[in-house]
């Protein structure tokens, strides 16, 4: 599987297998709700139906989003509308987990300036801290950010640059560059702290509680009781590195941001335990990935290295239409992974990707 780190934590060369389904191995599913429940607001195909069979089997669904927009209530009752029922328990949002770090920073009480929605201000109700939209107002102790939709004016970035500009204390719910939707990729609130950064001068770091820092693991550790969880998600930055900052394991899908080649170039902190197309991969077991003279072998499939390249072909001769494609990508995974070590592949996968129809 890999070798211990500078750190001391396991450098995966080979995604993990499970020879029982993964909703049995685990007993709450930490999932990512943009980019793997839904988009756009929408349900990712056979997500509804998959989460239906793993909560019927016993596993408990908690629903983790970096997302401070909307508060738990308000992502409960969407995703029962979609189909997956849900309480407001069981969502954990990163303002949440920002509003928990400010109340341990300053007194009970005391006004925040806030850069974001509805979610971001009920967490902060949530633990006695009042709420406030000026810059100005007496005795500010802290600004905060957190995704606030695609119709944040313009004006609410100026009150946190005026803000952070003298001294106030400065908080971010995470810094996700970007978001999925419907229509595409949009900038998400790690461009918004961005706007704020340049505006100041670029000299003051806001503390961030979101994923993949340890804030948002205790948040969703306190608030779910797992103690055998997976982390679901589509981010390797956010998602699967938090995970790897949590000790805890990941199941990567593909129905979001990240693609085949950011998987198979990803460092160790980024490269998940398991992969599947999408949520269904919680109902399977994971194939082993098994090394033999010098090739990764994963169902019918057989990846290497040679020449600066990752090789990818049919065990036995095998046409590639024939066969399982993310077994595929997990046999490449285990090539390019083990070639890097402790770094990133930077070896050609043009063609092994071709072989699979990507």
């Amino acid at each position: 599987m890999g070798d211990g780190g500078r750190d001391g934590r396991l450098v995966r060369t080979v995604p993990g297998g499970s020879a029982v389904a993964l909703s049995e191995a685990y007993d709450t599913a930490l999932l990512d709700l943009d980019g793997v429940v839904y988009a756009g607001g929408e349900a990712i195909a056979h997500a509804v139906d998959a989460l239906a069979v793993a909560r019927a089997g016993g596993m408990h669904l908690a629903y983790v989003t970096n997302n401070a927009l909307r508060t738990p209530e308000a992502v409960a009752a969407h995703l029962t509308e979609l189909g997956v029922p849900a309480e407001a328990g069981d969502v954990i949002t990163s303002a949440q987990a920002v509003a928990r770090l400010i109340a341990d920073d300053v007194p009970a009480g005391s006004p925040v300036l806030v850069v974001g929605g509805e979610g971001l201000r009920v967490a902060l109700r949530e633990r006695g801290l009042e709420p406030v939209e000026s810059a100005d107002v007496p005795g500010l102790a802290a600004v905060v950010q957190g995704y606030g939709g695609p119709d944040m004016p313009w004006a609410r970035f100026a009150e946190a640059g005026y803000a952070v500009a003298r001294g106030v204390p400065w908080y971010a719910s995470n810094t996700d560059l970007t978001i999925p939707g419907a229509r595409g990729i949009g900038p998400g609130n790690g461009a918004a702290v961005e706007v704020v950064r340049i505006a100041t001068g670029g000299v003051v770091e806001p503390k961030v509680a979101g994923k993949p820092l340890p804030p948002m693991h205790r948040e969703t550790v306190l608030r779910t009781g797992a103690r055998r969880p997976l982390v679901v998600g589509d981010r390797l930055d956010t998602d699967i590195e938090g995970a790897f900052n949590g000790g805890v394991d990941s199941l990567l899908v593909f129905t979001g941001v990240t693609d085949v080649p950011q998987l198979l170039a990803a460092v160790p902190e980024h490269r998940p335990t398991y992969v599947a197309a999408d949520l269904r991969g919680l109902l399977a077991g994971q194939p082993e990935v098994v090394e033999a003279d010098g090739a990764f072998l994963c169902g019918e499939w057989r990846a290497s290295a040679s020449g600066g390249a990752l090789l990818l072909e049919g065990v036995d001769g095998r046409e590639a239409g024939a066969l399982d494609v993310i077994d595929g990508v997990r046999a490449l995974c285990g090539a390019a992974w083990s070639e890097a070590g402790a770094g990133a592949c930077g070896l050609d996968a043009g063609k092994a990707l071709e072989r699979l129809g990507m």
